[in-house]
């Protein structure tokens, strides 16, 4: 998942963009409101994290910009202000959590699982799909009691559609939230297609996939 990290003090934006990365987050960084409001007009992101004392303004501008530009994200409000208004600003805004700080980096991690469980509906550590169970937290996939091995970004791709199951994903926005990168639509994102392909054949020799579906001219998604 790509994560926007909104912080002007770099030293923890620093720590919280190297300990989400061993998490297999992609992290882009703004230490200022005009950094993190120019992201945005360039990126989509499931996680934008907004410290709101920002050197040139209020980190709110970014949480009414993004509600606007980036509907989809989940946003945690990171901050020293214990002021109560503050907090509830933002969540009547649109924000999803609210982390004072200081904070531990696995309370933060915490939380992230936590909203993306509330937001895509998972309520139990393994998530049914055909005939497989996967755990988005301990990165497995099994067939009954067969853990499957899957590369990092296979397995990224295939939690990426589970958790937006029922809903086509284009080339460009599994590339853009995996890989951090758009693919030219004319070079017709070839490594995502192969990586489609090499996970259809390692489950293919326990199970079927047809809920893994091709859209043709679009992209892929997983039915129920």
């Amino acid at each position: 998942m790509k994560v926007l990290i909104v912080e002007d003090e770099k030293t923890l934006a620093y720590e919280m963009e190297a300990f989400l990365k061993k998490g297999f987050y992609l992290c882009d960084m703004a230490h200022t409101l005009a950094a993190g409001l120019e992201q945005l007009e360039l990126n989509k992101y499931d996680f934008i994290l907004i410290d709101l004392s920002l050197p040139d303004g209020n980190g709110l501008e970014i949480l009414k910009s993004a509600k606007k530009n980036n509907p989809d994200a989940a946003y945690i409000i990171i901050t020293a202000r214990t002021n109560l208004k503050d907090r509830v600003n933002g969540l009547d805004l649109g924000a999803d959590d609210y982390l004072a700080k200081p904070f531990y980096l696995l309370e933060l991690q915490s939380r992230m699982h936590a909203i993306a469980r509330r937001k895509f509906g998972i309520t139990e550590d393994l998530s049914p799909i055909g005939e497989f169970n996967i755990d988005l937290q301990k990165r497995i996939i099994l067939f009954k009691e067969q853990r499957i091995e899957l590369s990092r970004k296979e397995f990224d791709l295939l939690s990426y559609l589970l958790l937006h199951k029922n809903r086509v994903l284009t080339r460009v926005q599994l590339s853009e939230h995996i890989w951090g990168t758009f693919v030219n639509d004319d070079y017709d994102s070839n490594y995502i297609d192969a990586h489609i392909k090499n996970i259809r054949k390692k489950l293919n020799i326990w199970a079927d996939t047809e809920w893994l579906e091709t859209v043709r001219g679009v992209g892929y998604r997983i039915k129920k």
